[in-house]
C-alpha cells in the first residue's frame, strides 16, 4: 500500500502565520497551499500541515521535532532563530548523547530538538514521541504494533536504559523507526510530566483508495479512540488522521467544493464514493 504521510501542528488562528515563520526558518522550505483552515508546507523537503483548529488543543512536549542540522554553523542559526520570543529547555551544549544539541520552544508553542549530527536520509526533521509516566515502558510495544499495521515499516535503531536503571529489564530508552518510509523517533522519561499525547500535534495518512482509508481507521483505532472527519488516536494516544489523497482537490474544487466539507464533516471514517458523489 503506497501512503503519504506527515505531521499536523494544531493552532488556534495562527496556522499560516507560523507556517509562514517557518519556512523563514528553515532552508529548502516553501508554502504549498493555503486556505482559512489548513496551511500545507514544506521544511527541508518534509511536507507539514497547520491546522487553525481554535483553542480546544494545544501542542506540549510530548512531540517534538528533531532536527540533524550537521553543522555547528546551522545548529546555532536555529537555536537563535526558535528560541527568539519562545524558551529554552535545554541549553544549547555538548551532552553525553551528543557533541551539540538543544531543546527550544519556538513562539507559538512548538517543540523542537536541535543537534548537530546528521541524518543518513533526506528526511532532516523527525518527529519525536516522548513515552512518559505510565506510558514510559511502552516503546517496544509501540514499534511491535505499528510494524503490524504498516507493512513498509523498520527498526533503525534500539538503545535499552544502561545496566543498574531503575526500570524493567529491556525498556526502551530511544528507539528510531520507519513507517512506509517516513520516519520517527521515540524516547522514555523516567520523571514525571504534566503532559500527555493530544491532537496538538497529529499525523496525517494520505490514502488512495477505500481499503486503504478501511486498513488504517481499523488497525490505528483498535483500542483508541474513534473521532469525527477521519481523525482518531490510538491505544497510546497518538492522533492520526486517515484521510483520502483526494480531499484536498475535492475540497478546493469550485463547484462541488462546498458539499464536499459539507459532507466530510458528518463522517467519522471517511467515504470516498461519498465525496465523490456530493
Amino acid at each position: 500500500m503506497k501512503t503519504k504521510m506527515y505531521p499536523c501542528i494544531w493552532f488556534d488562528t495562527q496556522a499560516r502565520e507560523a507556517a509562514e515563520f517557518y519556512c523563514s526558518v528553515f532552508t529548502d522550505s516553501k508554502i504549498l497551499d493555503s486556505s482559512p483552515i489548513v496551511t500545507n508546507f514544506e521544511l527541508n523537503g518534509t511536507k507539514f500541515m497547520a491546522l487553525n483548529g481554535g483553542p480546544m488543543y494545544q501542542v506540549n512536549s510530548s512531540i517534538s521535532f528533531y532536527v540533524y542540522c550537521g553543522q555547528d554553523e546551522e545548529i546555532n542559526r536555529l537555536f537563535g532563530l526558535l528560541s527568539e520570543d519562545g524558551s529554552v529547555l535545554i541549553p544549547l551544549k555538548k551532552y553525553a548523547w551528543s557533541e551539540k544539541y538543544a531543546w527550544v520552544i519556538d513562539k507559538y508553542g512548538t517543540n523542537w530538538q536541535l543537534d548537530i549530527d546528521k541524518i543518513n536520509s533526506n528526511q532532516k526533521i523527525v518527529p519525536a514521541l516522548l513515552f512518559a509516566n505510565e506510558k514510559m515502558n511502552f516503546i517496544r510495544d509501540a514499534l511491535n504494533q505499528y510494524s503490524s499495521i504498516f507493512t513498509n515499516s523498520s527498526t533503525l535503531l534500539e538503545a535499552p536504559y544502561p545496566a543498574g536503571a531503575t526500570v524493567p529489564d529491556g525498556t526502551l530508552l530511544f528507539a528510531q523507526f520507519k513507517l512506509n518510509g517516513f520516519i520517527f523517533n521515540a524516547m522514555s522519561s523516567t520523571m514525571k510530566h504534566d503532559f500527555d499525547f493530544t491532537p496538538g500535534i497529529s499525523f496525517v495518512i494520505e490514502c488512495e483508495d477505500q481499503e486503504e482509508i478501511d486498513h488504517y481507521w481499523y488497525k490505528l483505532g483498535l483500542e483508541g479512540k474513534y473521532e469525527m472527519c477521519g481523525w482518531l488516536a490510538d491505544k497510546y494516544g497518538i492522533s492520526w488522521q486517515i484521510i483520502p489523497a483526494v480531499l484536498s482537490e475535492l475540497m478546493n474544487d469550485p463547484e462541488k467544493g462546498e458539499r464536499v466539507i459539507k459532507s466530510f464533516l458528518q463522517m467519522q471514517k471517511f467515504d470516498i464514493e461519498v465525496l465523490l458523489k456530493a
